[in-house]
């Protein structure tokens, strides 16, 4: 009996083992044929998984590409027959015959009359999201500043651009077991396009979510409303599984921003998803988040599920043309990034956000973090002012420092370019990978065009000897008209004689001056010269004055060298090292940085001469 029970065990067991290794078997999509009739998994409402049917048509070959196939199927239950393929659904497994087949993906685009949808197979997906290799620095999505709608849907759609079908024309798929039933063919191929992604705004003012959605609409993406999820809504604590609705955040924290889609396979703690690309970045450290759907929301033009990002629950760590996939339980690092605003009108308020580690994105969306923000809480019409004050901790090079005045009728866009700018420019450098571990921000606002014009400099003395100090009087005038008088103690170089100059200017035509006198924009070699020339950046509310001699000297490998004796002038001029020599005309011996209350405008130069003891 004993022994029976023991046989009977070990054979329950062995089929219990069958059953999970055969769990999720595979179908190669050379075994699809039409007139299949599989089963399809999606959640249309709050966390439920629910089937539909899917009848398959057939199969296109090379239509993504040479090897890149799409499985073409009619969808069939819930609320497809009112709707059509709905956004969100991009991921949703497929299984014939119990075993896995692919991912619903693609659509025919807007306004078809039926749930017509190509499937990836999952082989493909598997295959594509195998490699690991870091990610190399970006060349095809450059960020331009200032950052405009325009700017920012272009530097978006570039990324987005490598993606889309390789497929131009009908002569380039091949169709294999089409249903002979069926009108479909080889016309159909060009005009197949990833299912739309929903991305979800949460806590945008209206103009800035205007800013993003277009962008993201024009790399296909449908634009929702959402936010953090109530009490109740959140996704069960249970183990994710295929057809759950699931999420990559790029924005928590004060602003949500995140798309959504569907888990196809979850395999030992791998999620494969999406079956299409996110942005085809390639190697990625995005979240991956539990998400909820609220609704269905029909539409003629393009159907999507209503749903909110729930917390963290891994990473996706790689993002390629026929799926996202990533790791279960493993966390990314984000930018911490806090802004604390200051007002006169009532009490400070301080916002946090995380924003995703990214080349492309971390720029862009710290951008709409300052905007937004600023946007939110400040006037939108009348001129203002903003004094910002900060800092960025970069890995392994020191801190980079904010301080600086915006004022105008849209500060607000100069404040957010001042920040964005400066990372935008670190983090795409060709020397090496950097890292930002915190943005903090302090912006204090004012209701008033604090701006200010030079307009006069002049000396009280004529007597102008070396090695004396003589009071450099500089008027500005105010936005009001009110006259401010500065001093500056210009001290006179002991070695100095002649006509001198003193230049007395803002950070702009500071920096235009130097330029031509360079007569070449000056080139920085490596991260660490490229934090302290952006720490040594012209600031708007700050009095330059540089007090210039004839003296010749050059810019060799990036570094100034003013006045240099003509034997090592010769020395430096002979050996340009492949043409890293500057020669300049005029050598800066002595200069000042007053710092005002003024966002300064203007220039004036005058011409002293040093008398000799």
């Amino acid at each position: 009996m004993r022994f029976r029970a023991f046989v009977a065990g070990l054979a329950l067991m062995g089929l219990w083992l069958s059953i999970l290794s055969a769990a999720t078997p595979r179908m190669p999509v050379g075994e699809v044929r039409p007139g299949m009739v599989g089963v399809g998994r999606t959640v249309f409402e709050g966390d439920k998984i629910e089937d539909f049917k899917v009848h398959i048509i057939g199969v296109l070959r090379n239509v993504m590409g040479p090897s890149r196939n799409l499985i073409l199927a009619r969808l069939e239950g819930g609320p497809l027959a009112q709707t059509g393929v709905i956004a969100g659904m991009s991921g949703s497994p497929v299984y014939i015959d119990g075993r896995l087949v692919g991912a619903v993906s693609y659509s025919l685009g807007n306004f078809s009359r039926e749930p017509i949808a190509g499937i990836t197979p999952i082989d493909e997906m598997i295959e594509a999201t195998e490699n690991g290799a870091p990610r190399a620095v970006s060349v095809r999505a450059q960020l331009d500043l200032p950052i405009t709608p325009a700017t920012l849907a272009a530097t978006l759609q570039s990324a987005f651009a490598a993606v889309r079908p390789f497929a131009a024309s009908p002569a380039d798929v091949q169709v294999i077991s089409a249903d002979a039933g069926s009108a479909i063919d080889s016309q159909v191929g060009p005009m197949l396009r990833p299912i739309a992604t929903p991305i979800v705004l949460g806590g945008f003012r209206g103009d800035v979510a205007d800013l993003v959605s277009s962008a993201f609409r024009a790399s296909n993406f449908l634009p929702t409303t959402g936010g953090a999820p109530h009490a109740g809504d959140t996704p069960a604590a249970r183990k994710l599984e295929p057809g759950d609705a699931v999420g990559v955040s790029l924005i928590s924290g004060d602003l949500e921003l995140g798309a959504t889609g569907t888990v196809t396979h979850v395999e030992n703690g791998r999620v494969y998803a999406f079956g299409h690309p996110f942005y085809n970045l390639g190697p990625t450290e995005f979240p991956m988040t539990r998400a909820y759907v609220h609704a269905v929301l029909p539409s003629l033009m393009s159907s999507s599920k209503l749903a909110t990002i729930g917390d963290a629950i891994g990473m996706f760590q790689q993002d390629r043309a026929t799926a996202i996939a990533g790791t279960l339980g493993t966390l990314p690092s984000t930018l911490p990034i806090t802004i604390a605003l200051e007002t006169g009108r009532g009490p400070s308020r301080t916002f946090s956000f995380r924003v995703v580690r990214d080349q492309l994105f971390t720029p862009v969306l710290t951008y709409v973090t300052i905007l937004n923000t600023l946007k939110s809480y400040e006037r939108e019409y009348g001129a203002a002012t903003f004094s910002v004050k900060g800092r960025a901790l970069v890995r392994k090079h020191g801190e980079l420092a904010f301080e600086d005045m915006f004022s105008g009728e849209s500060p607000s866009i100069g404040a957010a370019n001042y920040i964005a700018g400066p990372l935008n420019f670190l983090l795409r450098n060709d020397y090496e990978p950097v890292e930002i571990d915190a943005l903090d921000i302090q912006i204090t606002s004012t209701e008033e065009p604090r701006t200010a014009t030079i307009e006069r400099v002049w000396l009280d003395t004529v007597n102008v000897r070396p090695g004396r100090t003589v009071p450099l009087k500089v008027l500005i005038r105010s936005y009001r008209g009110d006259e401010v008088t500065r001093e500056v103690p210009l001290a006179i170089p002991s070695n100095a004689s002649g006509s001198l100059t003193v230049m007395v200017a803002d950070g702009t035509r500071l920096s235009m001056w130097e330029q031509r006198e360079a007569r070449q924009p000056q080139h920085v070699h490596g991260v660490a010269q490229m934090v302290r020339a952006l720490n040594e950046a012209r600031k708007n509310n700050r009095l330059y004055v540089r007090l210039l001699s004839a003296d010749a000297g050059a810019v060799v490998s990036g570094e100034n060298l003013s006045s240099l004796p003509p034997s090592v002038l010769a020395v430096v001029e002979a050996d340009r090292n492949g043409g890293q020599f500057v020669p300049l005309r005029n050598a800066t011996i002595g200069e000042w940085d007053i710092p005002t209350d003024y966002a300064l405008s203007g220039a004036r130069f005058l011409t002293i001469d040093v008398q000799g003891e």
